[in-house]
Formats: structure tokens, sequence, C-alpha cells
């Protein structure tokens, strides 16, 4: 008797192989033909910004000397804002690059303490650096945080905290 169980688990096992294979090898092929379009499917989550679009700094003014924690405010022309994860053709969220990090734009751009994110559709922000001078620029992210092709971002400001 213990061997007809067995019998019929060794029979059900090789049922269970041959309806799982095509699932197996669709998946194997599936990754295989998915990494072939990496580019392609990383280019189609930039979202193309319209001529024209602007972004730029209200305050504090390129030159400008303030006390931490002082208040950025963030200007754009051209496109509108919405929150991130927000798919809305020319809109995007701010992001506060501060001391010139090197970004990769066709990539979500990283949290840091360099790369400030305003997710939520702020369009002004109170921030705190250390005394000295500090290069600020801002950046477009689309919904998912990548920067828009063309790339919109601030020319690059300079100002000391004291």
């Amino acid at each position: 008797m213990v061997a007809m169980k067995i019998t019929w688990i060794e029979v059900l096992m090789k049922q269970v192989r041959w309806l799982m294979l095509p699932a197996l090898v669709g998946s194997i092929v599936g990754s295989i033909v998915g990494s072939m379009d990496v580019l392609g499917a990383q280019a189609s989550l930039i979202s193309t910004a319209p001529e024209g679009a602007a972004l730029y700094f209200i305050e504090p003014v390129d030159g400008a000397t303030v006390q931490s924690p002082f208040v950025v405010k963030f200007g754009l022309k051209g496109m509108g804002v919405a929150p991130a994860g927000i798919d809305i053709a020319n809109t995007g969220h701010h992001h506060l690059l501060v001391n010139s990090p090197l970004v990769d734009e066709s990539t979500p751009l990283p949290t840091s303490d360099q790369v400030r994110h305003f997710g939520g559709g702020q369009t002004e922000a109170e921030i705190s650096l250390p005394k000295g001078t500090h290069q600020l620029q801002l950046v477009l992210g689309n919904y998912l945080h990548i920067p828009h092709d063309p790339a919109v971002k601030s020319p690059t400001i300079t100002i000391t905290v004291r």
C-alpha cells in the first residue's frame, strides 16, 4: 500500500512538472526579451517637456546672503506642478540640488542631503544649510522622479549662509 502512495505522488509530480514547464519557459523567455529592451523601457518612462518650459529661483537670488534656515521659492514657466506619482502631461515636481551633485538624468533622482525631493508638489520650502558658500539648482522630475526630456532645470545659483 505504501508503494501505491509513492506511485501516485510520482505521477502527480510528473504532471505538475509538465503543467509548470510552459510557465517556466515563458518566464525565462520574457526575462531575456525584457532585458534586451531595457533601454527602450527606460526611455518610455521619461516624460517630454514642452518647448520653452523654464525652472528658476524666485528666492533666494543668485549671490544672496541668507541665515539658516531660509525659504527657497521655486518658479516654473510653461508647465504645471503635480505631486510625485501623478502622471499628468506637462507637469512635474521640484528637486533641489545642493552643491552640484552629478545626477543621471535618465533615471529617478536619488534622495540625499544633496538631492532634496519635494514630491508633494511644494512650490517653496524652508531649508537649513551649514554656514558657508553653497550652489543650488532646481530640477523638475516627472511622476517617477525622472527628469524630463529635455531636462527642465534652473540656472545654478550661489548663496552664502552666515
